[in-house]
């Protein structure tokens, strides 16, 4: 077995280590004997690379980053996105890189920008930041374990039809810090605003991707246990931390 990732701009969208999310990833396959192909993607690149990805990830960006790609989203890619995701391609998706899959950005002054639509969700600037360490609960279909991040963030995101949180806020502010919920999924698509990186803190939502990717690429996927104590006391410690608030 073996899946091939790509990385979307790393040379713009990698806020609060977000590339460690690659990492990861690639490690977690290789530690189970699982090939693994990472090709970087950035600004002005060749489209086609996308073709024959089964893990799309993107990370997030300052706002000035979103609107740079404006441009280059616009020329293909936006297409090239919204068949892999309508093809069931397994996508991990961080903060700005989670809003641009929406159909757009509205500033705090009433400036739009439009974004992909491969979501049914927008996002609208607010003039503060919601900010710090947060804790969401996973749902079902996304592994239903507990998870531990760093948001900072001033755009309030809202899921339209179709699109469901992929958790419920525990302690923090989520997706727009009224309605109590975190992220999205959409098909194969994993949506958040957890920064840190989120993937080596939270294992178990690591693996549920893996999984979700494989399974569509080889019809089923049994990943072998891996020793997660390190893993699982940093995350059980800072949950522990966030809910005696």
């Amino acid at each position: 077995m073996e899946l091939n990732i790509c990385h979307l701009y790393p040379d713009v969208l990698n806020l609060y280590g977000d590339r460690g999310n690659i990492l990861c990833l690639r490690r977690r396959l290789e530690w189970r004997g699982i090939g693994v192909s990472v090709t970087e993607l950035p600004i002005g690149g060749e489209t086609a690379t996308l073709t024959g990805a089964d893990l799309i990830f993107i990370g997030g960006g300052q706002d000035f980053e979103q609107e740079a790609l404006l441009d280059d989203l616009h020329r293909g890619r936006d297409a090239a996105l919204r068949a892999a995701i309508e093809d069931g391609v397994t996508v991990l998706a961080i903060c700005g890189g989670y809003q641009m899959l929406g159909n757009y950005y509205e500033t705090h002054d009433g400036v739009r920008c439009d974004f992909i639509g491969a979501l049914n969700l927008h996002t609208v600037g607010g003039k503060d930041r919601m900010i710090g360490n947060y804790l969401f609960r996973c749902g079902a279909e996304s592994g239903g374990g507990t998870v531990v991040g760093f948001e900072n963030h001033s755009g309030r995101t809202y899921l339209g039809t179709g699109v469901q949180p992929l958790g419920t806020v525990l302690r923090g502010f989520g997706n727009n810090g009224e309605d109590g919920t975190e992220g999205a999924r959409f098909r194969n698509v994993f949506g958040t605003y957890s920064h840190g990186p989120l993937l080596p803190k939270n294992p178990v939502l690591c693996d549920v991707i893996l999984q979700t990717a494989l399974a569509r690429k080889y019809g089923a996927a049994e990943l072998s246990p891996l020793d997660d104590a390190a893993e699982a006391e940093a995350h059980d410690e800072m949950a522990a931390r966030l809910l005696a608030k």
